[in-house]
């Protein structure tokens, strides 16, 4: 007798890779843009670029994990990891979009005053939104030892942003090295959640969810 896994419906039942395929597409047309000449800034292109590759390895990850957990559908840690992918793939695209937006409506309009101040505004609610959906995850999931590694895997990313910045801080106020923009610290912040999947990896076996 054969078994069919149970599939989920909705827009939560979308596999990883639907989400991460959607990830990358946006950062292909932003990718586009910029060799075109549409958008010239170059630094916030590498962390426009960064940010959702490191996601969609994350959701493609994660969601097979989900493909073979019995919980999947259950409401435990299938539950609370697919609502991740979803939410992080929703505002990693929502971050391109209006990244692209700001840069092509600056260059090609000139935007002044308070419109470009919203337009600027939004790319980083939309990163605020990921830092969000990474804290849902911890409320949300059921397993406790999952919910430790996800735990630890913010802290040593916490440590490793706030150190990077507060080193490179006194080193700028001293003038022995180059202004960096804020938004820089948000990079090291994900960084440091592969430096705890992998301590995580050391120590328990276990990557974790995020």
């Amino acid at each position: 007798m054969t078994t069919e896994k149970h599939r989920p419906s909705g827009v939560l039942g979308r596999g990883p890779a639907f989400w991460a395929v959607m990830v990358f597409i946006s950062t292909a047309l932003i990718v586009t843009l910029s060799v075109t000449g549409a958008i010239e800034q170059k630094a916030p292109l590498l962390l426009l670029t960064i940010v959702p590759v490191s996601l969609a390895m994350v959701m493609f990850r994660a969601g097979y994990k989900m493909a073979d957990s019995p919980s999947a559908s259950c409401g435990g840690k299938g539950a609370a990891q697919k609502t991740y992918i979803k939410r992080t793939a929703i505002f990693t695209s929502l971050y391109l979009a209006t990244f692209g937006l700001l840069m092509f409506a600056d260059r090609e309009i000139g935007i002044e005053g308070e419109l470009k101040f919203a337009l600027a505004l939004l790319p980083g609610l939309a990163i605020c939104g990921i830092f969000w959906a990474i804290g849902r995850l911890i409320v949300e999931e059921k397993d406790e030892f999952m919910r430790m590694l996800v735990v630890r895997q913010a802290l040593v990313a916490t440590s490793v942003a706030l150190s990077a910045a507060t080193v490179w801080g006194f080193l700028e106020s001293a003038d022995v090295v180059p202004h960096v923009d804020a938004y820089w610290w948000a990079v090291a912040w994900f960084f440091g959640l592969f430096l705890g999947a992998l301590a995580n990896r050391v120590q328990y076996g276990t990557w974790g969810a995020v």
